[in-house]
């Protein structure tokens, strides 16, 4: 019989985990800055360290999912969440014996964004094996709730601890992080199955071929779907950005600024939820990734004539909420699509193409912003952008297509 999904011991572990993981990455990521302006750190100083975390996790993408295909994936997390925990643990010491040079943020941030862009394809890759294929689209939309709730939550903890004392966010970084870690030397990883690789004819628990990310991009299934990915994150981040310009330049106030990013996330979180009641509803892969894309982009076109302030960030709230429906569909076609041997660098390569968008996102805000030098014109660009991603979406076969394969019990994850 299968254990119900709340009672999965290894699943819960392996969602705090994240969390925490998750968390920690927000209060790094406003805690960096916090620290560098409080001690007369420039402009460019403060984007350098913004830049640095993005881009180790961008350059560690691909060998990171060929890393959780080739050893264990148990041992990729904990190792992975240690050095983190070491790392920011330097940060608060440095903090509170007062000397923390740029040098040493820099370096962090790289170790930082390189260990958590590790961690993330092997925690990815690990879901399968503690979860039972029929109860795969529930626990990806549980997982879907956890950037949303970290960014609730982690910029606020951020802020404040700040406000209390310059090493009290660092603290609580690490202390995260090392939660994490002892959390995650206590899961148990099932024994990874063994079953035909798709296109490669070997054992999917077997060791991966070097030509597995050209294997991965020769299913129709996962060409669609990571086309699909990059055009709608890309979309998705240039809007995010075109709304905070534009609540600038409309000298929209700070807190409402910051309710606006909170009706953000609270979006999100509500969609996870709706994503859970939906999949449980059995509805149409096809129709839940074609009809959320379509609502995102009737949305953004709505939010062009919006007024300014919260009304503005409860649009983007709603948009939020369709993004997760679309992707736990999309992530569970991908999982069953690929053997275990190869879902590492399945993640490997969604994460480069999602960081690649988010990279490329501020980049056509900024362009759509100055060539147009009007915030409703340029929101409808990204609006006409969700449009190009959701008619592409809509006559392509493979999407229209889109399905989930019936579990049966040789599917579901041995036990050691």
């Amino acid at each position: 019989m299968t254990t119900p999904l709340p009672r999965n011991r290894n699943y819960r572990i392996l969602w705090s985990g994240m969390f925490l993981s998750e968390m920690a990455a927000e209060i790094a990521y406003i805690a960096f800055p916090l620290l560098l302006l409080a001690h007369g750190g420039s402009a460019a100083a403060v984007s350098g360290v913004a830049a640095v975390l993005a881009g180790a996790r961008t350059l560690v993408s691909l060998p990171a999912g060929a890393l959780a295909d080739r050893v264990n994936r148990k041992r990729v997390m904990v190792v992975a969440q240690g050095v983190r925990t070491v790392a920011m643990l330097s940060i608060a010491v440095a903090v509170l014996l007062g000397d923390c040079p740029l040098w040493q943020v820099l370096l962090v941030a790289v170790v930082e964004g390189a260990a958590a862009g590790i961690f993330v394809p092997a925690e990815n890759a690990a879901l399968p094996q503690v979860v039972p294929e029929d109860q795969l689209p529930q626990a990806l939309a549980r997982n879907a709730a956890r950037p949303f709730a970290a960014l609730l939550i982690g910029p606020a903890l951020a802020g404040f601890t700040f406000g209390l004392h310059e090493v009290l966010p660092f603290t609580l970084n690490t202390s995260a992080l090392a939660v994490s870690f002892l959390a995650l030397a206590a899961l148990h990883l099932p024994h990874r199955t063994a079953g035909p690789s798709a296109g490669e004819g070997a054992a999917a628990g077997a060791p991966p071929r070097p030509d597995g990310f050209g294997t991965l991009l020769r299913m129709r299934t996962i060409r669609a779907t990571m086309a699909w990915i990059v055009g709608v994150n890309l979309a998705f981040h240039t809007l995010v950005v075109l709304v905070l310009i534009v609540s600038g330049e409309d000298h929209v106030a700070p807190g409402q600024m910051g309710l606006m990013m909170t009706c953000f996330g609270a979006g999100g979180l509500v969609g996870a939820l709706v994503a859970d009641r939906l999949h449980a509803a059995a509805l149409s892969p096809a129709a839940l990734v074609i009809g959320s894309t379509w609502v995102f982009a009737a949305v953004a076109a709505v939010m062009a004539y919006a007024p300014r302030g919260v009304p503005l960030g409860i649009l983007l709230g709603v948009a939020a909420m369709a993004m997760p429906v679309a992707n736990t569909t999309v992530i569970t076609c991908q999982l069953s699509a690929v053997p275990d041997g190869m879902r590492g660098r399945l993640s490997g390569l969604v994460g480069l193409g999602s960081e690649l968008a988010a990279t490329a996102g501020p980049v056509v805000a900024g362009v759509l912003s100055a060539g147009t030098r009007d915030g409703a014109v340029s929101i409808l660009g990204a609006a006409a952008l969700l449009v190009v991603v959701a008619t592409g979406a809509t006559l392509n076969p493979t999407l229209r297509r889109l399905a989930l394969p019936r579990p049966s019990a040789a599917q579901q994850p041995a036990h050691s």
